[in-house]
């Protein structure tokens, strides 16, 4: 998943996203309140963890004026703020779990899983598309008897592309979901990256699944 992490102590914000990376996900570290509330403007995630008591914005805030926006991502609110008042406010604001400062990174992971798992097509450690089957925690492709192992960016892509079945996705939709805030992926990156993963999931017989529509992006279309 993409995941928005906003906590201004960089002696939590480094660890939980190094944490967070290593369990497979693709992690934005942002500090400032406002700044998170920029980059919300501008990019789509598949989660948002944050702490409440940020510099300019709270979280607080940042998560109420994200569903206003009519956003639907799920929120783990991650705060010292420990009374049940504030856990209540915190939940009535729009999120979808609340974790109580100092967090076992442990148990933010499940819950960060826990909120994953909302997705229709989630079943179990992995995601279905008709009889493709991504296994999340292994990296790993099967259709019938076959299995395929991925690399991390070939996951990534098409993790993203499962989790949004049949609808088309401009290069910028796919460049944001996979590379990091502030990386700058070469020109040709997306191509050849579709390329090779279309030459993996030849393994599997999917190949022709992921689709270029011509002038829009690509698309997962399993009735092809």
């Amino acid at each position: 998943m993409r995941i928005l992490l906003v906590e201004d102590d960089t002696n939590q914000l480094e660890p939980l996203q190094a944490a967070l990376s290593q369990a497979g996900h693709i992690v934005d570290g942002v500090r400032d309140g406002a700044i998170a509330q920029w980059i919300l403007a501008q990019r789509d995630y598949d989660l948002l963890v944050l702490d409440w008591l940020l510099p300019q914005v709270s979280g607080l805030d940042l998560c109420q004026q994200y569903r206003r926006l009519g956003k639907t991502a799920p929120v783990l609110m991650l705060t010292a703020k420990d009374a049940t008042t504030d856990k209540i406010s915190g939940l009535d604001a729009g999120a979808d779990d609340y974790l109580v400062k100092p967090a076992d990174v442990f148990e933010l992971l499940a819950r960060v899983r826990a909120l994953g798992r909302r997705s229709p097509l989630w079943k179990g450690e992995t995601l279905h598309v008709e009889d493709l089957t991504l296994h999340l925690s292994t990296l790993t492709v099967e259709r019938g008897e076959q299995n395929l192992q991925l690399s991390t960016r070939e996951f990534q892509l098409l993790e993203y592309l499962m989790r949004h079945p049949q609808q088309v996705l401009s290069r910028v939709q796919i460049e944001q979901a996979l590379w990091e805030w502030g990386s700058e992926p070469e020109s040709n990156a997306i191509t050849a990256l579709v390329r090779r993963s279309r030459q993996r999931l030849q393994a599997v017989g999917v190949s022709d699944w992921l689709e270029t529509i011509y002038g829009m992006g690509y698309r997962l279309n399993p009735n092809v």
